[in-house]
Formats: structure tokens, sequence, C-alpha cells
């Protein structure tokens, strides 16, 4: 994402994200750079798997409605596409994200782990969508939101209660569809829960846990879209 890029928050009661069957330009003009690009980054991190994701077109803010047409391609393309500065601009990365907070005001991220494409960044649980998140035709965000955090830090549906609006943050070539998670746990707690899972798990997304209280938490690793979004919650909307 460019430095100068605008970040406009929206806030939304509906999603419509429908997938068709789009072939991206993109992935067919440059395969063969494409594929040696990505078995270079597999020879400095192993664990990076070249599977299938969802990206999208055509992004539509409509009243109290984001809605956007998405399509699926492979793990390597979105990668280039993504490190190569956003050759097109007529696609974008739309991910949701659970945003955790703890019952006494305290908001929890991850740093990426080692082994994983943004190693060392720091984010709100959650991920770009892939074709497990996709009902008949229609790309299910909360039910994605839903698994990625559970994945990446064991919390399960009854363990917070999900607000009922997402606020979407646009900045350049990105859409992080946030959605605010309330936990009955205050935060070190609730901290110590998620590092347990950690602990357990053989091949953590999480390296560590983050707790946001103020701006003073801030980290230069944290991308614009979550210090935007940290900021205006912390001034009180949500």
């Amino acid at each position: 994402m460019s430095a100068s890029a605008p970040v406009t928050i929206h806030r939304v009661t509906q999603l419509d994200l429908w997938v068709d069957d789009h072939v991206w330009p993109f992935a067919q003009t440059h395969r063969t750079k494409i594929d040696g690009y990505f078995a270079a980054r597999q020879l400095e991190q192993p664990k990076l798997w070249n599977g299938r994701v969802l990206m999208g077109r055509r992004p539509r803010f409509e009243g109290g409605r984001f809605s956007a047409d998405y399509f699926e391609t492979d793990f390597a393309s979105f990668l280039c596409w993504r490190e190569w500065e956003f050759p097109d601009l007529s696609v974008f990365n739309g991910f949701g994200m659970g945003v955790i907070r703890s019952s006494d005001g305290a908001i929890v991220l991850g740093e990426m782990g080692a082994h994983t494409a943004n190693a060392g960044k720091v984010y709100f649980a959650g991920g770009t969508p892939d074709p497990s998140d996709v009902r008949g035709k229609r790309l299910d965000i909360p039910a994605s939101v839903a698994r990625e955090v559970e994945e990446e830090t064991g919390l399960r549906r009854s363990d917070y209660r999900a607000a009922d609006h997402w606020h979407c943050v646009e900045a350049g070539p990105y859409v992080a569809m946030l959605r605010l998670l309330d936990v009955y746990l205050p935060a070190e707690a609730l901290q110590g829960r998620i590092e347990a899972h950690l602990a357990r798990d053989a091949l953590p997304e999480f390296s560590r846990v983050h707790l946001v209280r103020s701006e003073a938490d801030f980290l230069p690793t944290m991308p614009r879209f979550v210090t935007a979004y940290l900021t205006m919650l912390l001034d009180g909307e949500d």
C-alpha cells in the first residue's frame, strides 16, 4: 500500500459479496515470473503454501452496504501482486478481521510468525478469505472471521459478543472488514488464554500477543488501516 494512500472508514450493516468465475489476466500474463518469484520465496520461507485465495473487484459503498465481486486465484499470484506494489489496480484485497476487546477495554492484536508471508506485522485476527468461506456463490465474511479468530487465538463464538455492524477500512488496494468482538475476560486473563493456545499450536500464526489501551501502545509494525481503526475506537466511536 502506498504510504500516501488515503484511509477512509465506512460503517456498514450489510456485506453483499459474491463470487464469480472471473479469470485474472495478471495471473495469466505473468505466470512464469510469478512461479519463479514464489519458488525463491519458498526457499527463504519453506512453510509458505501456494493455496487458493479470494480477491475482490468493483468495491461499492452504498448507504449501509458494502458490495463487491470476488474471484479465486492462487496465493503466489496474490503475493506477487502485493509485493510488486499492486500493478493491477482493478482488483483489491478485501478481508475480514475480528477486533478482540477485553472486558476492561484493551484491544488484542497478534504479531505474525516468522514463517508467514506477513512476518513481524501486528494485526487483528483474520486474513484473506479462501474457498472454504464461500456458501454457494456468496462470500461469508462473518464465517471467515469466526474461523480465523478460532484458529489464531482459540476463541470460539461463545467466548465473545460480535457487533451487529462492521467498519470497512478502505486504504489504497485494501478493504479491511472489521468486526468488534467483546470478550468476557479482562485483558491479562484474555492474553494468558490466547498465549496458552499459541503454546499448544505446533505452528501458530501469531508469535506474540500485544495489548493496546492507548496510542502509546501503537507499534511501527502495525499497518495504517490498523492504527486508523484503533484511533477511532480509542476515541470512543464503535
